[in-house]
């Protein structure tokens, strides 16, 4: 560490600076043209999934040739052949269909050029110049991954929510469960089922954090963190590994479904949660231990 590095550490930040330096972190984020990519493809995927929805049920046929209703399935392929009845199911459906890679992916791709991406431009070296340290520079890069995080799951929502109403009529929802709510409730649940979603991507923001912290390479670090996304889902997949994979971080992801149940099931919710914070804490800590005692030379 440099004499000038040593001198700003002991120099407490302010707590503007740190909100400032928050908010330039932030800026600095979603002004990135690959953010803004992310983004643009994240909010297509529902526009490409309601115009398919569209063409298979313009004769008047159901799409998945009918049948199934909400119950089938549970997760989030029994909600595509409601999408027809009511544009509000286009919001669940492209949830389903986003989070089990493209929105991971995403996030895998911000959380791995966190700090890799710094230390292979150069510009690590002068933020840790700053007054700032270490400790606060992680905490300030994790929180503009997870609100990377919300911004990608409410861009799905929304414009799911926008196809939804162009395409489809809206109203009164069946739930899996077999009752009826108004929209305005359905509403208040579609807005908790992309926080559910939002907040099932808090480990893999802290993984691909700590994989950040490894190397120097932004996109060794992407790379890495979406194998291990893949790897991860593929072993979950495996029947032989069912006393391992309740403890994979993907495994209660689609658990969002068990909000469109009347009363709502919160047991697999709650794991989620649980699951999510765990590796967060787990990961979050070994990224904080790696990057304190990394030698920073660029």
């Amino acid at each position: 560490m440099s004499r000038a590095e040593t001198a700003a550490a002991v120099r407490a930040p302010r707590p503007l600076w740190t909100f400032g330096l928050l908010r330039s972190e932030l800026l600095t984020t979603f002004r990135r043209w690959r953010t803004l990519a992310l983004l643009g493809v994240l909010a297509a995927v529902p526009v490409l999934v309601g115009i398919a929805v569209r063409i298979e049920t313009g004769d008047g046929g159901s799409f998945g040739g009918g049948g199934g209703g909400a119950e089938a399935g549970g997760g989030g392929p029994a909600f595509i052949s409601q999408v027809s009845n009511n544009g509000l199911f286009l919001v669940f459906t492209a949830l389903a269909a986003t989070l089990p890679f493209f929105l991971p992916m995403a996030v895998g791709v911000v959380a791995g050029d966190a700090i890799a991406g710094e230390a292979g431009a150069g510009t690590l070296r002068y933020l840790l110049v700053a007054p700032a340290g270490r400790t606060r520079l992680l905490l300030t890069k994790y929180a503009a991954v997870l609100a990377f995080c919300l911004a990608a799951t409410l861009v799905v929502a929304v414009s799911a929510l926008a196809v939804g109403a162009l395409l489809f009529p809206l109203g009164d929802l069946t739930t899996i469960s077999g009752t009826r709510i108004g929209y305005a409730e359905g509403l208040g649940r579609a807005l908790l089922i992309a926080l559910a979603v939002a907040a099932s991507l808090v480990g893999v923001a802290a993984l691909g954090l700590f994989v950040s912290t490894l190397t120097g390479s932004g996109i060794a670090a992407m790379a890495t963190t979406v194998g291990l996304l893949i790897t991860v889902q593929i072993l979950d997949q495996i029947p032989q590994l069912h006393a391992l994979q309740p403890y994979f971080f993907s495994h209660y992801w689609l658990s969002f479904a068990d909000l469109m149940r009347e009363p709502v099931y919160w047991d697999d919710l709650m794991r989620n949660l649980g699951l999510q914070a765990l590796y967060a804490a787990v990961f979050g800590s070994a990224a904080w231990a790696r990057f304190t005692a990394r030698d920073i030379t660029a």
